[in-house]
């Protein structure tokens, strides 16, 4: 199976909305507080136009099998590196995973990066997302930080 990784445009965008809410209901179980009903994370119309974002799309054959961005971001004053690409939405259909799609957007989005300058990648990922964790190790990722929360709901 030969998958190519190319710049999303505007004609994928109903299969970046339908990846993003792959992404929604995978994440429901681990998040209490997401709303109910469709929801979106991203402007992700915006995010193909803006020159500071590289989206990403897999495609196998005719077939969209996952996609992904890098944004950079300026980074907090503290830090040794002004700026960092963030990595969002990637997703890759579940009857691809396993296959190395994520890798090769990973790969793709960190040679984009570097391009720039850029010397620091960051995501986020659920605690209780295992099968993406293990997946974002064998990219090269390690935790770093734990955020936490308390609900003060009665």
């Amino acid at each position: 199976m030969k998958i190519n990784i190319r710049q999303a445009g505007m004609a994928d965008l109903s299969a970046l909305l339908r990846f993003e809410q792959g992404i929604v209901e995978a994440e429901r179980p681990l998040d209490s507080t997401l709303k109910e009903g469709p929801i979106h994370y991203y402007d992700i119309a915006g995010m193909l136009a803006a020159d500071h974002v590289n989206f990403l799309v897999a495609e196998s054959g005719d077939n969209l099998i996952g996609c992904g961005y890098a944004r950079i971001e300026s980074a907090k004053q503290h830090l040794k590196h002004a700026l960092y690409g963030y990595l969002g939405l990637m997703y890759v259909d579940p009857k691809y995973r396993g296959r190395s799609v994520n890798g090769k957007i990973i790969a793709t989005l960190a040679a984009w990066c570097r391009s720039r300058r850029i010397t620091e990648l960051r995501l986020e990922v659920y605690c209780g997302n295992g099968d993406a964790i293990r997946a974002y190790r064998k990219a090269g990722f390690t935790e770093h930080m734990v955020e936490m929360r308390m609900s003060l709901a009665e």
